[in-house]
């Protein structure tokens, strides 16, 4: 059992509700902050909810009020450039809120989530947690935001805070409820609605990886660093070979990357008047990121906090394998081998104190 509290927030998100899986398995007592209604992502979890926004800062005080550890997980997350004024109020503001909230109650450490989009980077170079973000190129709100978030970390250290920052890089795994743009992109292959993709690649992280990195961040990190989290950087026809094990393998359109950037830019003002609230697969900004072949260096992570990654291919079975268990996929199209995994319990992620 740990001593005192520990305050999760934006629990019913991918990395959440993982995150708050594991805690629970260690016997820890949890608190979720929560904006609306959880949904299933908490259901059957024996968490202290409180029902509060990020955006208001008395909400967070009675949240951090009594905890000794807390995980800042939440963020509006999007890669359109739209909604600036709320992606800005939650991310930023939120965070401020959190940190001055548990710097008042004496929290023992906070473990804020990061995004490798406001790491700094050079094309053909793995970035480091010292590359620094290049603040004139184009970036998305949430992009800005992120590193905004991370200004206001090196605040609260400054102000006597402890407080580590563990940046996410794409997440795949199980417990994926919204679901995210990862799930998002397994369902609709697996339903058939995927017929073209884009060349290029990026870093994924499995979700297990993930939380073990926070959780290493919060037992092992150094006050006021940064701790960049990956498992392993794959190609887009990577990651499809990964779907198409698990889904069946189907043939895609493959469409070069100048063309679909170009389309891209040219449907997303017209989604924004038509369509506000939908958000599309391919927005200018997720381009980008596959073009770039963006790359991360994690050995601090590995050196300081003995994190391991272990397998991207098998954080997208256990991701499939959740969505049958939920009957999101039909099942019954698996092979006997995936049928089988999609029956059990995915693996906690193993981290040593």
């Amino acid at each position: 059992m740990g001593a005192g509290m520990i305050l999760v927030t934006g629990a019913t998100g991918h990395l959440g509700a993982n995150l708050v899986r594991e805690l629970l398995a260690e016997r820890q007592d949890v608190r979720v902050l929560l904006r609306e209604a959880a949904g299933p992502a908490l259901d059957g979890l024996a968490v202290h909810r409180v029902p509060g926004d990020l955006r208001d800062r008395e909400a967070v005080r009675r949240a951090v009020a009594g905890c000794e550890e807390v995980y800042h997980c939440a963020a509006q997350v999007s890669t359109s450039s739209g909604g600036k004024r709320e992606i800005h109020d939650v991310n930023v503001v939120g965070t401020h809120h959190v940190l001055a909230a548990a710097r008042q109650a004496g929290v023992r450490r906070v473990v804020v989530t990061g995004s490798l989009s406001a790491t700094g980077w050079r094309r053909g170079v793995a970035c480091t947690e010292e590359d620094l973000f290049y603040p004139f190129g184009e970036h998305t709100p949430y992009t800005v935001s992120k590193m905004l978030a991370e200004h206001e970390c090196a605040k609260a250290a400054a102000q006597g805070l402890d407080v580590v920052i563990a940046t996410s890089t794409a997440i795949i795994g199980p417990h994926d409820y919204r679901p995210s743009r990862m799930g998002r992109l397994l369902l609709d292959f697996a339903h058939g609605r995927l017929m073209a993709y884009v060349p290029g690649g990026f870093e994924f992280v499995s979700v297990k990886d993930v939380v073990s990195g926070h959780l290493l961040a919060m037992r092992r990190g150094v006050a006021g660093r940064k701790y960049l989290l990956s498992t392993h950087y794959h190609t887009v026809e990577e990651m499809l070979g990964f779907y198409g094990e698990v889904c069946g393998h189907r043939r895609l359109l493959r469409v070069p990357s100048p063309v679909m950037a170009g389309l891209a830019r040219a449907t997303a003002p017209v989604v924004s008047v038509l369509a506000p609230r939908h958000e599309m697969r391919l927005t200018p900004a997720a381009v980008g990121f596959l073009r770039s072949r963006r790359r991360a260096d994690c050995s601090r992570a590995i050196t300081e906090l003995g994190y391991r990654p272990t397998s991207v291919r098998q954080a997208v079975e256990e991701a499939f394998a959740c969505f049958v268990r939920r009957g999101q996929i039909d099942g019954r199209r698996t092979t006997g081998a995936l049928r089988s995994r999609a029956g059990r319990s995915t693996r906690r992620p193993a981290v040593r104190s």
